[in-house]
């Protein structure tokens, strides 16, 4: 689909790959150097650091600040990436090998925690001891999710389970990257709470539509097989209305029991979701997060970047990968 709110962020997104590039120079291992230009050119939609540079031009943070943290967002999020793919044996993302396809373990791991000092420098280099805080704070969620996901969210269908969950998987870190943005450019503290709220909601509302993207993308789209969270026993919004709705549902039940692993059953489930009105409803509830991230920025609707925000925030719901 067109993406024309991405254009005032293009030139910055340029900047923030550049210094991303960079964090690997000439005096670090060479495999370390070809691993960080591979996970570069594997893309993105870089939808975290666009964030960052709307909100934060609609406050006027200097652009050298918003730069920096673009990158620590980005690489932050790319170290989480690379710590995934590797806790779930994904030999593939967005149709390119992932670093543990061509690495050992051990290999991934350290290139992963390369990632992660890197990003926590470039935050530092805000000079803005709070943000530093947010930004430790916001990678403590994220792996504790991490572990939660591995440890205690097999077979759970309940809502707040998984509300905690996309939360700490991917809302955590939209939020941070909005309010972090407004964090080097101003001290209004009701500026500050909306875009966070922007954040979180267009956050829950991305993993949302991930999870329904499970359901009804294609393979070669999202770059795993279909149905494959719940394959793995992870119990996702739609998975969860179906089972609302049909609580006497043989496969729900033994699901809920911990029979994941019977695959043909599983499979049987993930059909008898796709022909129902959960994906529609979990849309629905995508929708609303939305609105309420529109909501947020209301205030700002003067602003040059309002339309911008809000053509990502309806992206989220839009797109098909």
């Amino acid at each position: 689909m067109s993406t024309p709110f991405l254009i005032p962020a293009h030139e910055g997104i340029k900047q923030v790959e550049q210094l991303m590039r960079s964090q690997a120079g000439n005096d670090h291992h060479p495999d370390l150097r070809a691993a960080l230009e591979h996970l570069l050119m594997a893309g993105g939609k870089r939808i975290r650091p666009t964030i960052v540079f709307l909100v934060g031009n609609v406050v006027k943070a200097p652009h050298e600040k918003l730069v920096t943290l673009g990158a620590a967002v980005e690489m932050l999020h790319t170290a989480t990436l690379v710590h995934d793919d590797l806790i779930d044996g994904s030999l593939l993302r967005r149709g390119i090998p992932t670093l543990n396809a061509r690495w050992s373990p051990a290999a991934t791991v350290l290139t992963g925690d390369f990632l992660f000092g890197r990003a926590a420098k470039l935050a530092a280099e805000t000079d803005y001891l709070p943000l530093m805080k947010l930004f430790s704070e916001t990678l403590t969620v994220i792996v504790n999710g991490e572990l939660t996901q591995m440890f205690s969210a097999k077979g759970i269908i309940e809502r707040k389970n998984y509300y905690n969950r996309i939360y700490a998987k991917t809302a955590s870190l939209f939020e941070m990257s909005s309010l972090a943005a407004t964090m080097v450019g101003t001290e209004d503290e009701i500026i500050r709470t909306s875009m966070k709220t922007y954040g979180y909601e267009v956050g829950m509302a991305f993993q949302i539509m991930d999870d329904v993207l499970d359901f009804t993308g294609e393979q070669s789209t999202i770059g795993k097989p279909v149905g494959s969270d719940l394959l793995n026993g992870l119990v996702t919004l739609p998975a969860i209305y179906f089972a609302e709705s049909h609580p006497d549902n043989p496969e729900v039940k033994l699901l809920a029991e911990g029979g994941w692993g019977n695959t043909a059953k599983m499979e049987i489930l993930v059909k008898s979701i796709q022909s129902s009105n959960a994906i529609r409803n979990a849309m629905d509830e995508a929708v609303e997060h939305v609105d309420k991230a529109l909501e947020a920025i209301e205030p700002f609707k003067q602003s040059p970047e309002y339309e911008s925000l809000a053509g990502v925030a309806r992206y989220i719901i839009d797109r098909n990968s």
